[in-house]
């Protein structure tokens, strides 16, 4: 009940703009460069290449959601198409992710497919691939949509399922379908029970189900958990079916999971980690301590140094 109590102050604080700004203000010394690669292209592109020699892959995503005018849109597009430029001339093995409603969805549905068709030819002339990060179940349609409608003229692009809500089983049928590089979290945005599942057993289950069957389609899978007991299931499973090592990756967050991670690449298995950075680092880190409230000890260290 604490833990619980303690996850929605931080969510709270999280949504704090006063508290944002102080926080920025004061730097990153709190312990967010835990979770955060930096605030600024150059220290993420140190970031990737680090994991590179550790022989792990990346995908860069810049903070900051929910645009809040056309402007905060257009500066989000420029700082993708920034990032891939980063990327490409710096010769790491990364891509990039990004959150439509930073382009603009909620604003200017036209204007947000137009940046993603610039951030897109962009990443084709360099060989880089794009993942369009999911968001909350009142934006799943639309984003579904446009991912379909671009996917058939930029092939180097890909999408995320959350395999909470109840939809997904049907969304993620036609994906397989279609061959789509899909994606497979949990997913971590409040919900409706009768939107998505409210009990962890069930989004278990779901999860394993999902990653089972776009395995089975002729689709790619990047199984993107630190659930040790579902990555053990996923892979006892694909032993046994068979199922090659280039129709899938693990993914997971940067600075969470590391033993995990190294554990797999021991192994041999492609292992691929989401970097985020930026200025707009703040409500990312909140919502990481609120994943794991604990956390936030390891927070108040920092804070007395």
């Amino acid at each position: 009940m604490m833990e619980a109590l303690l996850r929605k102050l931080l969510l709270a604080a999280g949504r704090n703009a006063a508290l944002s700004r102080l926080m920025r203000k004061h730097g990153m010394r709190l312990g967010a460069r835990r979770y955060v690669a930096g605030t600024g292209l150059t220290e993420a592109i140190a970031t990737v290449r680090r994991l590179n020699k550790e022989g792990k892959l990346a995908t860069l995503d810049h903070l900051g959601e929910y645009a809040g005018s056309a402007r905060d849109a257009a500066r989000a597009a420029e700082m993708c198409l920034k990032t891939l430029d980063a990327l490409h001339h710096s010769g790491v093995d990364g891509n990039l992710s990004l959150k439509l409603t930073s382009l603009g969805l909620d604003l200017d549905t036209t204007a947000c497919e137009n940046y993603m068709r610039a951030i897109l030819q962009r990443a084709a002339e360099y060989g880089i691939f794009v993942r369009i990060d999911m968001e909350d179940s009142k934006r799943c349609e639309r984003t579904l949509r446009l991912y379909d409608k671009l996917s058939g003229e930029f092939p180097g692009v890909g999408v995320v399922i959350q395999a909470y809500l109840r939809r997904s089983p049907e969304d993620l049928k036609a994906l397989g379908r279609s061959g789509a590089n899909v994606r497979l979290v949990k997913g971590a945005y409040k919900e409706r029970p009768d939107v998505a599942y409210p009990d962890k057993r069930d989004v278990d289950s779901a999860y394993l189900r999902l990653a089972m069957a776009h395995l089975s389609s002729e689709g790619y899978t990047a199984i993107a958990t630190h659930d040790e007991i579902l990555i053990g299931q996923a892979r006892d499973w694909m032993a046994q079916q068979g199922i090659p090592d280039s129709r899938y990756e693990y993914q997971m967050l940067y600075g969470i999971g590391e033993e995990l991670q190294n554990r797999l690449v021991k192994d041999g298995c492609k292992v691929r980690v989401y970097v985020p950075f930026g200025e707009d680092w703040f409500g990312y880190f909140i919502r990481r301590l609120a994943e794991r409230p604990a956390n936030l000890w390891f927070v108040l260290k920092h804070w007395r140094k």
